[in-house]
């Protein structure tokens, strides 16, 4: 759905993105991350037509966004990480001027409005100045403008960008409704505990190129090929852990502070196949057997240099 290929920009001497690649599958929940300064609102801005690459072009639903700008921006909504909004209107006004900004039809206006505050739970702030409203409302509000036209991709800059834990947990299970709605969803944030609970894959920049792309799991295999499982028994002998052991592909087992086994492996879901007959087979009684997954505050510390920007 989105496309990033040979990206290059330079402001003036200063090279911001040098040979960006990455790719958004359709109906994708997808993290862009990098520390500040790295290109990523360089590139977002690209994405969202504000910004012309020098080299490589940018595809949104096989849209080139230099070629087609207007096209791309009737598919495409972007809520940018600093927005402005009217104070000294109401939450329907404030939307119903978007509508209008849109060129929805008249007669379908009030019904989207109506709609788009319903998603996301807008309706009894209505009449609701805006300059009245917390940073968590005016995040959504931000959010029900993107969503006016009903476009198929949303870019989000920070959508969770100070909030209180309330509101980011509000704003985390809006993401996914408008994921079940079938958006293709590109985020960019710095909070990577929120990112890890909401996108299955990442782009991962710094000093303007992707040192990482894929789904989580791809990337975590890359760098650690070796694989973990826990395994919760009812009780444990003496020779409980010379049978896991003993499964081909296992590299090691040991035994976490909470009792659980943690046991490192190689190869694939196969081998925790193996894992759990050699288990049964021995008559242990298993409680619960879980395979690690790779936590993304990890991955980016490993693939960064941190190096300043």
């Amino acid at each position: 759905m989105i496309r990033v290929e040979g990206v290059t920009h330079r402001f003036g001497n200063l090279a911001v993105l040098n040979d960006v690649w990455f790719h958004v599958p359709r109906g994708e929940v997808f993290g862009f991350i990098g520390p500040n300064g790295a290109g990523k609102t360089t590139t977002i801005r690209m994405m969202a037509t504000l910004l012309e690459p020098l080299e490589g072009r940018i595809l949104i639903d096989g849209l080139d966004v230099v070629d087609s700008p207007a096209a791309v921006r009737k598919i495409l909504g972007f809520m940018p990480d600093s927005f402005g909004v009217y104070e000294r209107v109401t939450v329907s006004e404030y939307l119903e001027f978007f509508a209008a900004a849109y060129d929805l039809p008249i007669r379908a206006r009030g019904r989207t409005v109506e709609a788009v505050m319903e998603l996301t739970e807008l309706t009894s702030l209505r009449e609701r100045l805006v300059s009245t409203m917390s940073k968590g409302m005016k995040q959504r509000l931000a959010i029900a403008r993107t969503l006016l036209h009903d476009p198929k991709v949303l870019i989000l800059d920070e959508p969770a960008n100070g909030l209180d834990p309330r509101a980011r947990i509000e704003m985390r299970d809006l993401i996914d409704q408008l994921k079940g709605m079938g958006k293709t969803i590109l985020l960019s944030s710095h909070i990577l505990t929120e990112l890890s609970d909401m996108v299955t894959s990442v782009a991962i920049l710094e000093r303007g190129r992707v040192l990482a792309a894929g789904s989580i799991d791809e990337i975590g295999q890359k760098l650690r090929p070796e694989r973990a499982v826990r395994v919760a028994l009812l009780s444990y002998a003496d020779n409980t852990e010379a049978v896991f052991r003993a499964v081909e592909g296992v590299r090691f087992v040991e035994r976490s502070p909470d009792g659980d086994l943690r046991i490192g492996h190689e190869g694939d879901d196969r081998t925790v196949s193996r894992i759990v007959a050699a288990a049964v087979n021995a008559g242990l009684q298993v409680v619960r057997v879980e395979p690690e997954r790779d936590d993304l505050e990890h991955i980016f510390l490993e693939v960064t240099r941190g190096e300043l920007q």
